[in-house]
């Protein structure tokens, strides 16, 4: 396994981070377990949650189930990076959403119950309160790093300005501020570019991408359905229509590398600068397998101007668009 600093911190990572928002779900506990043992055994040490994963009928389940797992002992908490996130709806209750610092207090106890652990390494926005003001984030984020409840704070889904902003109010409070940013971004989306992973960089900030396969349109879609296996349904379906013959393209190309396509799309993203690790959600235990190997996976900067020919990028902002 390799690893990584997570953004400007000392914290080092592995270059893939497990997923868990299948476990409850679509994945029983007992092959949860099973898989987050053979992340383990593999050198994953990054684990990323959140409260609200488990559905809608069962808000917190996928955390339990950690919780659950980090209860068999075996070093499992002491060896594992630990991520979880706030801001979605919990209850009808109308303090039990969003970034106020009543509910960073309450989800924060909720979600160290439910983990059974007593302190969350990643605490992460798992979306921008454009209603609460920075100042009172903050406060409430110090007051838990005094507790010893969380050591580092990131984001997700925020736009580059968002994070500009968050970072000049932790700055002018003499406190780290984020640390991380989860955005989607794959070869089909490639958003982030323009302005997220600018203001990224140029505040530490390690580039954690969300739906690295894009839902598994990227994992060799096409090929699996002339196997006769039909994978993509609903906004994927329309996705793939959309994409079909850049997608094609791309299934070929992986197999001109001998490769599979999820396994180069994983790898791309490893060669992004700015990616501290991808964020892969196996339902089971091959998929997990499937992930690990795209470490290694080399691509040369033939192969790389070739994906961007098939899936173009873009530049930052505003040279993307403006002289």
């Amino acid at each position: 396994m390799q690893y990584t600093r997570l953004g400007r911190s000392g914290l080092k990572v592995s270059r893939l981070c497990l997923g868990t928002m299948n476990f409850g779900p679509q994945t029983e506990e007992a092959d949860a377990h099973s898989i987050m043992d053979s992340a383990l055994e593999s050198g994953i040490n990054f684990f990323d949650t959140a409260n609200v994963y488990g559905g809608s009928g069962h808000r917190g389940w996928t955390e339990e189930i950690l919780g659950r797992w980090f209860a068999k002992g075996g070093e499992r908490r002491e060896r594992t990076v630990l991520g979880t996130k706030l801001y979605g709806t919990m209850t009808d209750r109308p303090n039990e959403s969003k970034l106020s610092a009543l509910n960073i207090r309450r989800a924060l106890d909720a979600s160290l119950k439910r983990l059974q652990t007593d302190h969350i390494d990643l605490y992460q926005f798992h979306h921008v309160d454009r209603k609460t003001p920075w100042d009172e984030i903050w406060q409430a984020i110090d007051v838990a790093v005094q507790q010893g409840k969380i050591l580092y704070s990131g984001s997700s889904n925020f736009a580059g300005w968002h994070i500009a902003q968050a970072q000049e109010a932790a700055a002018r409070r003499h406190t780290n501020g984020l640390v991380s940013e989860q955005s989607i971004y794959n070869l089909l989306t490639r958003n982030v570019e323009l302005e997220v992973i600018p203001a990224a960089q140029q505040y530490g900030l390690g580039i954690l991408p969300w739906s690295p396969l894009h839902g598994g349109l990227l994992g060799g879609v096409l090929k699996k359905e002339r196997d006769g296996v039909r994978r993509a349904e609903g906004r994927s379906l329309e996705t793939l229509k959309t994409h079909e013959n850049q997608i094609r393209q791309y299934e070929d190309f992986a197999g001109e590398l001998g490769h599979e396509p999820g396994d180069v799309a994983l790898a791309w993203l490893l060669h992004q600068p700015a990616v501290t690790a991808p964020i892969v959600g196996p339902r089971t235990r091959d998929q997990l397998d499937a992930a690990i190997r795209a470490l290694d996976v080399t691509l040369d900067a033939d192969a790389l101007k070739r994906l961007d020919e098939i899936f173009p990028g873009h530049r930052t902002a505003p040279e993307d668009y403006a002289w």
